[in-house]
């Protein structure tokens, strides 16, 4: 194994440690879109879950299956039909999601069992159990169109899957309830992993599909001045959808997004968007500080916001032991209050518990971050890591490319984060001016 593969893997697996210790003992709804399975991507996926579970999170998998009964169809002779963004389902068309849903079914659970020697799921057993867990009702007739066989959740069997989960296996669900009279009732994925996810107020709403994420300007092309916005608090979401037609096509933006939100609404905390084009995109989300998706966060009774001229007493309050022990450079009150747009807090019930400012140098594509300082009563939680990436959003947003922060004391952090340390002269013209040699900070810097 050579040397530098060791430099690497133990900064690495050091930096994803935190990660697998905050998601043991979770419970991770992930809804795969059929089209995934259509991609050839099963196997990857199904390797990247087990890994997952062995790391202590509970997963429910809810499978979609759009492009496989539209092919049943399509050898059937049959046309799909679509109206409001849902499926109308006939006799036809339900014989067709019956069979794809078995044959599904089987594929999954046959990913699952394979424990071959020399691949990830060497001496893995991965027991997947799937049943009569969803309780559905018919759509009707909406605007004079009849849905038949379509239907909706009506309810979900909780306890059954807790159970089920508590055991060590993984729930499997088809997109498929049955009425009390036995009727079967053809539903969509996202609303069964949506419905689910809630009734069992997961931790985490996952959604592995065909789009990237959701990009800072959704009505524009990719591109680098236009990335995926990895995080999106929940009131932002919710504006963006009002602002968005109808979504009627699992390519639409808001199509996903839409029941990211529903679910922050009912209770659960982060629902994620990623794209099953990237091999390894769960893991990336899950394990890596800034995630490869979008994801929708619900930050409920602590608000994370831009500071207003009523926070400067609280900002003050919070920096001042900072200062006097000499982590931070003092600030007199005059320079917070003048700089306040600057600045991003996070408070809870009035009190402030983190806080960091941002300063652009736009002709360098730059900004330094200053004043990143977390209470100790709140040290440990994450309130650190939420403010930096609200930080590296509002830099994003003005059209920067990198942030950078002069630390003495918190290096570390800052570089299992995704920064690295660069020469003083690295830095704008400006700041170079005001650098203070005597304090020797080090200079550290992350691209956006």
């Amino acid at each position: 194994m050579s040397t530098v593969f060791n430099f690497t893997f133990v900064p690495w697996f050091r930096s994803v440690a935190p990660y697998i210790h905050m998601h043991r003992g979770k419970t991770f709804v992930v809804g795969i879109a059929g089209e995934a399975i259509a991609a050839g991507k099963l196997q990857n996926l199904a390797q990247d879950l087990a890994l997952i579970q062995s790391m202590g999170v509970k997963i429910v998998l809810v499978h979609g299956f759009r492009p496989q009964v539209n092919e049943q169809l399509a050898a059937k002779g049959h046309t799909p039909k679509y109206s409001h963004g849902i499926r109308i389902t006939d006799s036809v068309a339900l014989d067709c999601a019956q069979e794809a849903a078995g044959q599904l079914r089987y594929e999954i659970e046959a990913a699952f069992s394979q424990g071959l020697p020399n691949t990830p799921m060497a001496g893995s057993t991965v027991r997947v159990i799937s049943g009569n867990f969803i309780t559905a009702r018919p759509v009707g007739i909406v605007d004079g169109v009849d849905f038949q066989h379509s239907g909706l959740v009506r309810k979900v069997d909780v306890d059954g899957i807790m159970r089920t989960l508590d055991m060590g296996a993984m729930v499997l669900l088809s997109p498929f309830g049955f009425s009390p009279t036995g009727e079967a009732f053809n539903l969509a994925m996202e609303e069964v992993a949506t419905s689910v996810a809630a009734e069992l107020q997961a931790d985490k709403l996952i959604f592995v599909t065909e789009i990237p994420g959701i990009r800072m300007q959704p009505g524009e092309p990719a591109s680098d001045d236009n990335p995926i916005d990895t995080e999106l608090p929940l009131a932002a979401a919710k504006q963006l959808l009002a602002s968005l037609p109808s979504p009627t096509e699992p390519t639409d933006i808001g199509f996903y997004l839409q029941h990211c939100v529903k679910a922050c609404e009912e209770g659960v905390e982060r629902s994620h968007i990623l794209p099953f084009a990237v091999d390894g995109s769960l893991l990336l989300e899950v394990y890596v500080h800034d995630g490869i998706g979008t994801m929708v966060v619900d930050e409920k009774l602590e608000e994370l916001r831009e500071a207003t001229a009523d926070d400067v007493g609280g900002i003050l309050q919070l920096i001042e032991p900072f200062e006097k022990d000499g982590t931070l450079v003092k600030r007199d009150r005059t320079e917070i209050e003048r700089d306040i747009d600057h600045y991003t807090i996070i408070d809870h019930d009035g009190v402030i518990f983190a806080c960091a400012a941002l300063y652009p140098y736009p002709e360098a594509k730059t900004a330094e971050m200053a004043a990143l300082t977390v209470s100790p009563q709140s040290q440990g939680q994450g309130d650190g890591e939420k403010i930096l990436k609200r930080v590296e959003q509002r830099a994003r947003a003005m059209g920067l490319k990198s942030i950078f922060v002069l630390t003495t004391r918190t290096m570390h952090w800052f570089i299992k984060r995704g920064f690295v340390q660069v020469d003083p002269d690295w830095l704008p013209e400006a700041r170079k001016r005001k650098y203070n040699w005597d304090r020797k900070s080090q200079v550290l810097v992350k691209k956006l």
